[in-house]
């Protein structure tokens, strides 16, 4: 199976799975109707998705390949990170339905929560990274949780939220990304600081031969 077909294969068992999820609930389907309705091979499901949270984790596979791709991701840490999240509530939206079941079968399900919430913690990692916070230290420590947060908070808006553009969800990210600044956890790494200077370092030296 070529990388390619591996692609399609999994965005196949995902629509299935997610709707599923969404018609029955996430307790209540199997990954054998999942396979069923994709028109896959069981036994390829089975190599592939052993579990059926690996379809969770797949799905925040895609969504972080999504959000980190680099295609001219600039502005502000608080910018960047605006930017990565909302990169990933665009993937999210797609199987928006499924994911809903799923955040309302956690409090019954402590194993799932602990699975999502590791995942979450490396995600968010990788985010701070590519978003330019500061890592370092205990200070790094305190900022990396307070993503955890600012991120729980906007999918809770996003579960609740029906409008065409995802317009709550932005709102509440931006309430939560305000917070967080004031807070100093948006506080930007070194590289990130040296970056910046060398961006205004240059914009300014194109300004004077403008000038000149």
């Amino acid at each position: 199976m070529t990388d390619i077909d591996r692609e399609e294969f999994d965005l196949a068992l995902l629509e299935a799975g997610f709707t599923l999820a969404a018609d029955k609930g996430w307790h209540r389907f199997s990954l054998v109707e999942a396979a069923h309705r994709a028109g896959l091979a069981v036994d390829e499901v089975r190599a592939r998705f052993a579990f059926r949270h690996t379809l969770l984790l797949r799905l925040g596979r895609l969504a972080d390949e999504s959000a980190f791709r680099d295609d001219g991701l600039g502005g502000s840490v608080r910018e960047r990170i605006f930017d990565l999240f909302m990169r990933r509530f665009d993937v999210f939206q797609q199987y928006r339905e499924g994911i809903r079941a799923v955040l309302q079968a956690l409090p019954t399900e402590p194993g799932l929560a602990v699975i999502l919430g590791a995942a979450t913690l490396d995600t968010m990692r990788w985010m701070a990274d590519l978003g330019g916070i500061d890592r370092s230290g205990f200070g790094g420590a305190m900022r990396l949780n307070a993503l955890v947060g600012v991120w729980g908070f906007a999918l809770r808006a996003w579960e609740k939220d029906e409008s065409p553009d995802l317009s709550q969800t932005m709102a509440a990210l931006d309430q939560a990304l305000d917070k967080a600044e004031r807070y100093g956890a948006l506080k930007p790494s070194p590289d990130r600081l040296m970056e910046e200077a060398t961006r205004n370092t240059g914009i300014a030296d194109h300004s004077l031969e403008l000038e000149t």
